[in-house]
């Protein structure tokens, strides 16, 4: 209910500024739906590539292979994953998809790695191991931004990857730095 009243207000918003600056309300709103489409459009074929791929992976047994190359980093970072294979492969699936700059693939696998590792005795509170899911999700440390270079040659550029390096940096800088905080909070608060 809430996101609908948001967007009836960037809607209007919109419009208003477009009259403001002289266009054509219809004609704003018209270009922006059809540049919206074109761009969706546009990373729709990357999406299903590296969708596809990760499918693929899984059905070869690559993701179960890479599941056990990250278990120390795995069982390190989530314990659970030790009394939990299937908590093992949603994590590893979720690491692959992030590393491929795929975060909307990765959405599902996270949601089912969450629902694993939500307390039954406690619902209602995050633990620790879902904290740091939700900072790796977040912070997704990418080798391959593919979302991001599909979007760059959408839109013209030459050498879409030229931005690996930066990318690599951040990610890594902030898949660290959010790891760190979380721990530092968890040994402040601690989880009772």
């Amino acid at each position: 209910m809430i996101m609908s009243w948001i967007f009836s207000g960037i809607i209007l918003l919109s419009v208003v500024f477009s009259a403001f600056f002289g266009l054509s309300p219809a004609t704003a709103i018209t270009e922006g739906a059809q540049a919206g489409i074109t761009l969706a459009i546009s990373l729709a074929g990357s999406i299903c590539l590296w969708s596809g791929f990760g499918a693929l992976a899984t059905k070869l047994g690559l993701t179960e292979r890479l599941s056990r190359i990250l278990s120390p980093l795995l069982f390190r970072l989530f314990p659970s994953c030790k009394k939990d294979p299937m908590l093992r492969g949603e994590l590893s699936a979720n690491i692959c998809a992030n590393l491929l700059g795929l975060g909307n693939a990765a959405t599902p696998m996270g949601i089912r790695a969450t629902k694993r590792l939500v307390d039954p005795v406690r619902p209602d509170r995050a633990t620790p191991e879902l904290c740091r899911l939700i900072v790796l999700n977040t912070a997704s440390i990418q080798l391959i931004p593919a979302n991001v270079a599909a979007l760059r040659g959408s839109l013209g550029s030459k050498t879409p990857f030229d931005i690996l390096p930066a990318v690599w940096v951040t990610s890594l800088a902030s898949a660290a730095l959010g790891l760190l905080a979380a721990v530092i909070l968890e040994r402040i608060f601690g989880h009772d």
